[in-house]
């Protein structure tokens, strides 16, 4: 054995055989050939020489082969890294960072394509001609709930969904009621004398109404309230002008619903309501586009959404349901009026002069609040419409994710409309469809969202949302959950300058991220996020969830994230409500980049789509609400002082927001130290996470009594406003401070916050830890 490995190591040379490429680098065998293969040829000097040779080639050739080898695969690493999606930078807004970008591998369940990809797969396949075209259909005509143009269009929107191939289309029907003007018995508006006699008519446009206005007549005084918002009905108390029995006037807007105007109104007395367009508010400048002087603007006044006579259970027939109404709905007759018949009115009263900031531009009109009306007269106004049962059509269509398909990631639109509607129903039909066509495409493409994709068309939204809210009520008890966020696209473009997010805080970090992707539609090169920081900070961006908002009730009712947004111009958009809202306005208004603006509005959206569908864990800021609550702790440690002279301590209050938020931290770094490559521990996480938002409604009032029972964006005495606005009496009017109440109230807001830090601990043995840490 050691003869032969001694006759090797004296005797061998190496030749090197390239044979076929192996896995793309070319396979290289090293022969040993000995002496007895070298004796068997010529033996001459002159072959010895040209073996010698042959080998000095084979090692050159061997060191080529290795070093193209080392090339190739140097060549195809550097391509990869460059064309895979690893390192995509953003379209716009170049130097910011992308938030959660394209550097993650890709998500389990197929989704073989990194998000930089998919964001640009998105951006190439989103259509602004479409946007356009399908506003401009949808405004044709009036298409109010269960009219002709209303079914027609609802056929429609079915067909579209269906030719799109998606993985489930269907509708879902039920019965609500709506509230229409009489046919043959129209409202009416007179001015009458001291006897009660009619001198004057004045003259309203027969199809001018606002929905679930109480019916009947009234005869009073006039008091001119401004907005109609608490502030102003505090003014008139305190200046000794009563509004009991009179109508009130009051203007649109203020940051106030026509709804919570005349329940203002109501709680202070007054017998009935009139509410006009102001000028100063609503352009009427007949030089440049505007509204008309002789037209109304119409809203409904029910002090809630959905169906106000099955309030806080679904419409789906209402036999099988004792008669149950709405405290929302008003008990004093209401009619929207034109700024000329406001004009009429206010220049004929006496009385008080009004604060500076409530003169309007009425022509003619001195700035008095009345009640006194001039030469003893008085108005006299008479509603008459009629409650019928209508039938309603929410449309689905759905993309089934592929890891967690029983979790959906919720957009929705309101198709009806009173008027031809190009901003209420037309904008945010058209991106619905839009998105559902591109992410429809995009699975097509290549895309496998993790989580299901469902896009709802909703009816009667015109009425206070009424189709998504009997939705929401037909499906609480599951709907936490399911639904990991649900994103409004009413009135979604009014302008093309200004931004704003009616958002619920858990999805802000979110928007942050997606701001800084998305290219501004009137500022070319500029993302969203850049042009508002040039305007004063993007957190101007963020605003509270509000009553009237499509976004509302899925997080105030149900306690899943909401947010509706809304591109807006600093001179508003006058036509919102009134039969002037066309395409062909609209488009006026923003300089023909109607496609262009709903474009941009759908990509914003379907950015964050794009997160919450692809990323393992979903992007939801679960410590925002202690935030949230540590601005009610400052106040109440102002306050602490009195407080415990009254026997009230606010320790439990800053007990339970210190749990909330132990329990979020502690929840967020559980989630940075696991292996969320492990679809069992990534879906144990969201499925808390998803729970957060539903952890704020109350569990200690009744759906049907409260149904708005979420203590920081509900409304009623549990809520967070309520308890800081009650508080803020022990220095503004400590008389008025009621301690039972207040007690009550503290209770509540307390008992829901521990709640939801216990919940967010998770395991029923940590709670005990937890509380037994606080106690001691």
């Amino acid at each position: 054995m050691d003869a032969i490995r001694c006759r090797l190591t004296q005797s061998s040379s190496v030749g090197v055989v390239e044979d076929e490429e192996v896995g793309g680098a070319p396979r290289v065998e090293v022969s040993f050939v000995t002496s007895e293969e070298e004796e068997a040829g010529p033996s001459s000097d002159i072959t010895a020489l040209v073996r010698r040779y042959r080998h000095g080639y084979q090692k050159a050739g061997l060191f080529l082969c290795v070093c193209v080898v080392i090339v190739f695969t140097t060549a195809f690493l550097l391509a990869y890294a460059v064309f895979g999606g690893r390192y995509h930078c953003s379209l716009v807004g170049g130097g910011d960072e992308e938030q959660g970008g394209g550097a993650k591998p890709p998500a389990e369940g197929g989704a073989g394509l990194y998000l930089g990809e998919l964001r640009l797969m998105m951006r190439r396949l989103l259509q602004d001609e479409d946007i356009h075209n399908t506003v401009s259909r949808v405004s044709r005509a009036n298409h109010p709930p269960g009219s002709s143009d209303g079914t027609s269009l609802a056929s429609e929107v079915l067909r579209r969904f269906r030719l799109l191939q998606m993985d489930h289309t269907w509708t879902e029907s039920l019965y609500a009621t709506l509230q229409f003007p009489h046919r043959s018995q129209w409202s009416s508006l007179w001015l009458v004398d001291s006897a009660g006699l009619i001198s004057e008519q004045i003259p309203l446009n027969p199809s001018d109404y606002c929905p679930y206005s109480a019916t009947g007549s009234t005869t009073g005084g006039v008091v001119y309230a401004n907005y109609g918002r608490p502030e102003d009905f505090k003014w008139l108390e305190s200046a000794g002008v009563s509004v009991v029995g009179c109508v009130v006037v009051m203007r649109v807007g203020g940051g106030v619903s026509f709804a919570e105007k005349v329940w203002l109104a109501e709680r202070s007395g007054a017998g009935g309501a009139l509410i006009y367009p102001d000028p100063a508010d609503l352009p009427q400048d007949p030089r440049r586009l505007g509204l008309n002087a002789h037209t109304a603007v119409s809203e409904h006044v029910h002090l809630g959404s959905g169906d106000p006579f099955t309030p806080g259970f679904p419409s789906f027939n209402h036999t099988q349901f004792p008669p149950i109404q709405s405290s929302g709905l008003p008990l004093i007759p209401v009619l929207p009026i034109s700024a000329t018949v406001a004009a009429k009115l206010l220049s004929q009263l006496s009385g008080a002069s009004c604060p500076a900031s409530w003169r309007g531009r009425l022509p003619y009109v001195r700035c008095v609040v009345g009640p006194e009306f001039s030469s003893g007269r008085r108005v006299a106004m008479s509603v008459h419409n009629v409650m019928t049962p209508v039938l309603l059509n929410n449309i689905f269509s759905s993309l089934e994710g592929r890891v967690e398909p029983d979790h959906y990631i919720i957009l929705g639109a309101q198709r009806d409309s009173l008027g031809p509607g190009a901003v209420t129903s037309g904008v945010g039909t058209a991106i619905l469809l839009e998105l559902a066509r591109t992410f429809s495409a995009m699975v097509k493409n290549g895309f496998s969202p993790r989580r299901s994709l469902l896009f709802v068309s909703w009816d009667a939204g015109d009425f206070g949302n009424v189709g998504a809210t009997e939705w929401l009520e037909g499906y609480l008890s599951m709907l936490h959950l399911k639904a990991v966020a649900y994103f409004s696209l009413d009135q979604a473009v009014m302008g093309d300058d200004v931004l704003s997010a009616y958002t619920s805080p858990l999805l802000v970090d979110l928007l942050d991220a997606a701001i800084r992707q998305v290219e501004h539609p009137k500022h070319a090169g500029q993302s969203i996020y850049s042009q508002a920081e040039r305007e004063g900070g993007s957190w101007r961006i963020i605003k509270p969830l509000f009553l009237n908002s499509g976004a509302y009730s899925f997080t105030a009712f149900a306690g899943v994230p909401a947010m509706e947004l809304r591109f807006t111009e600093e001179r508003a958009y006058p036509f919102v409500n009134t039969p002037l809202d066309s395409a062909s306005r609209l488009q006026e208004v923003l300089g023909g980049r109607l496609g262009l603006t709903g474009r941009s509005l759908g990509e914003l959206v379907g950015e964050m789509v794009l997160r919450l569908a692809h990323d393992s864990i979903l992007p939801l800021r679960i410590t925002s609400y202690a935030h949230t609550v540590l601005q009610l702790s400052a106040q109440l440690n102002k306050h602490s002082a009195e407080l415990q002279s009254r026997g009230l301590s606010p320790h439990w209050v800053f007990s339970a927001r210190g749990d909330y938020s132990r329990a979020a931290e502690t929840l967020q770094r559980a989630i940075e130290y696991s292996d969320l490559h492990d679809p069992s521990a990534a879906r144990y996480y969201n499925t808390r996470i998803m729970r957060v938002e539903y952890y704020f409604l109350s569990q200690y009032v009744s759906v049907v009594e409260t149904p708005f029972r979420h203590v920081i964006h509900g409304r009623g005495d549990l809520t967070l406003s309520a308890l800081s606005e009650h508080l803020s009496l022990l220095t503004s009017d400590p008389e008025r401070f009621d301690e039972k109440r207040f007690r009550r109230q503290l209770a509540f807001f307390t008992w829901t916050l521990q709640g939801a830090a216990n919940a967010l601990r998770g395991d029923v043995y940590s709670t005990h830890s937890l509380l037994h840490t606080t106690t001691h």
